[in-house]
Order: structure tokens, then C-alpha cells, then sequence
């Protein structure tokens, strides 16, 4: 993949991503209908909504901003847990398969952001140059010390 594609495919699957959650989250806190209705099918009490609404928006915006690489890595994570937390709960409450296509769905495009972002936004490895994908523990152990 060109560096010119490759930064267009990060740029296109992060744009994505951070509309999802923030637009998502922004319902929350809005209290919009359908993601009210939503959590109640699912059995989470009405506070729950609050706290998703502001990680959503946060962790949105986080995977935008300009450097801050640990903070990307956590948001990059936390994104993962309510993605995979949405396919569960639907699974778990017994809605049909369909329902877990879109979570599934922003979760393969989140994965892609997280795969193709450039070095400027990983976390360093002690040698200076980018820490290879799934070695974030190690890079994170190093950038603390």
C-alpha cells in the first residue's frame, strides 16, 4: 500500500470511528429517544447512559487529537470494550444477529484506524522508532519508567 493510500485509508477509518463515538456519545447526553430505548432493552439502568455518552465524546475526540499517544492507545481500547460490550449485550438479550452487525461492523473499522495510524500517533519504543502493533504493554512499561 502507497504511503498516499495508506494515510488516506487511516484518515477515512479514524473520520469513522471518531463520528461514530462522538455522534453516538452526544445522543447519550442529549438523552435522544432511540438511544434511551435502546439501553433500557438492554437492561442497563438510565445513569449508565451518562457515563457512556461522556467516554463515547472523550474517547472520539482523543483518537483525533494531535500526539498523546498513550492517550490514543486507551482510547483505542476503550473503544474495543463498548464495541464488543454492545455485540454481547445484544447477543445476551437475545436480538436477532443482525443487531450485532453495526457494532461488529465500527469495530473492523476501528481495528483498521488503530492498524494504519502513522508513527507520529504510537506509542515509542525505547530505540526511538514505532513499537510494533500489539506490543503497546511494552511500550507503555518503557514510556513510564
Amino acid at each position: 500500500m502507497s504511503m498516499n493510500a495508506r494515510t488516506l485509508a487511516y484518515w477515512t477509518t479514524t473520520a469513522l470511528t471518531a463520528f461514530s463515538f462522538i455522534s453516538g456519545g452526544a445522543a447519550y447526553l442529549y438523552h435522544a429517544e432511540a438511544p434511551l430505548k435502546g439501553m433500557a432493552e438492554l437492561g442497563y439502568p438510565m445513569y449508565f447512559v451518562m457515563l457512556l455518552g461522556v467516554w463515547k465524546v472523550l474517547g472520539g475526540v482523543a483518537i483525533l487529537a494531535p500526539r498523546l499517544p498513550l492517550l490514543k492507545e486507551w482510547a483505542y481500547a476503550g473503544i474495543a470494550f463498548d464495541l464488543t460490550g454492545a455485540v454481547v449485550s445484544h447477543a445476551a438479550s437475545g436480538h436477532p444477529p443482525m443487531k450485532l452487525v453495526g457494532p461488529i461492523a465500527i469495530l473492523a473499522i476501528a481495528i483498521a484506524s488503530w492498524a494504519l495510524r502513522p508513527a507520529s500517533r504510537r506509542m515509542n519504543a525505547p530505540t526511538g522508532t514505532s513499537a510494533p502493533a500489539g506490543n503497546a504493554v511494552q511500550a507503555y512499561a518503557t514510556a513510564s519508567r
